[in-house]
């Protein structure tokens, strides 16, 4: 990565020019600054955000990319995570930027976009993937960031991320206790870690109660929407063997299985459990109330506001990951009051 000193060498000009113009600056031509940004974006140069910090007299600025898909984006859940995030950030007179992108190609170009320009000095990540191309680039990129979620990198990286394995496995053995033996499993897609992860923990407590030869047949994957939390559930409930729980990975697929159950002719709680993860809003005032798992969204964004605060300030990755137990709220839709 070029200096500022090579980058105005190389352009024949000063490193006012150049730097003014990086920073935008209209006493510079727009002609120039086009001409320093390009081959800035050529030298793979980004500015220093200490260094513009003080010539500009602001504080940097966070980065958080929200997954523009359905079912990918919890509008209560993240309204409370950002809340949290854009507070203890302006406290620190730095600034949180939303945008929102398709996962994929739209996505990594505005990470790109985002780098290149300079106009964000680091990122939040949410909705990890296994392999994660965003934790890939800004490593290699040198940018701090910090994950909403864990990854299979093999490199340090900071993160929060709840134990989706453990409580998967408590919710699901409490089922088991209820007397349920046919428990089945509405995972998001497995290429998202939180999927995988909450997908173990049903699978463990299943293979420990010995029921083995059920985890097959009764784990179903899609999109973690309502409607194929209705679709997965009615396909479920249509078989010769239909289940007596399910133990959904997000509340949204759950809400949509709730009403599959309805639909079904059964009675949510006595004869069918459906549980779910996230605890928002309409959980509670569902009837029955969902049984659901909770990772305070208030208490993660301000980890996440620190750690990436730590991550900006030079602190190793290493010392600032956090694996978080997750809240049981029991109600009624699994027969517990």
């Amino acid at each position: 990565m070029s200096s500022l000193k090579d980058l105005a060498r190389n352009l024949g000009l000063s490193i006012t020019t150049v730097s003014r113009a990086l920073d935008d600056y209209p006493d510079v031509a727009q002609s120039t600054r086009e001409r320093v940004r390009h081959a800035a974006r050529e030298a793979n140069y980004r500015p220093h955000s200490a260094a513009r910090r003080l010539r500009k007299g602001t504080g940097e600025t966070v980065a958080f990319v929200m997954p523009a898909q359905p079912g990918h984006f919890h509008e209560p859940v993240f309204a409370e995570l950002l809340a949290a995030i854009g507070e203890k950030l302006a406290a620190e007179q730095h600034d949180l930027i939303l945008l929102a992108a398709r996962p994929g190609l739209e996505e990594m170009a505005t990470y790109r976009r985002l780098v290149e320009s300079g106009r964000a000095d680091a990122f939040i990540l949410a909705r990890t993937r296994r392999r994660d191309e965003r934790v890939a680039y800004l490593e290699a990129k040198g940018v701090p960031f910090i994950c909403h979620g864990r990854t299979e990198t093999k490199r340090p990286y900071a993160f929060v991320d709840g134990d989706g394995q453990a409580g998967f496995r408590t919710l699901t053995t409490r089922l088991i206790g209820l007397g349920h033996r046919r428990i089945a499993h509405l995972s998001a897609p497995s290429y998202l870690t939180f999927a995988t992860l909450r997908a173990a923990g049903w699978r463990q407590a299943m293979i420990e109660a010995g029921f083995e030869e059920d985890v097959q047949r009764l784990f179903v994957e899609g999109e973690p929407t309502e409607a194929d939390g209705h679709r997965l559930a009615a396909e479920l409930l249509a078989g010769s063997q239909p289940p007596t729980a399910l133990v959904c990975a997000t509340d949204r697929m759950a809400l949509g299985a709730m009403q599959a159950v309805v639909e079904a002719g059964l009675a949510i709680g006595p004869d069918i459990a459906v549980t779910g993860h996230d605890n928002i809003p309409a959980a509670s005032y569902a009837r029955p109330g969902l049984t659901t798992l909770e990772l305070p969204p208030a208490e993660v964004g301000a980890r996440l506001a620190a750690m990436v605060l730590a991550r900006m300030s030079g602190r190793d990755p290493r010392e600032l990951s956090a694996v978080l137990d997750l809240r049981q709220m029991p109600r009624g839709s699994s027969a517990e009051a």
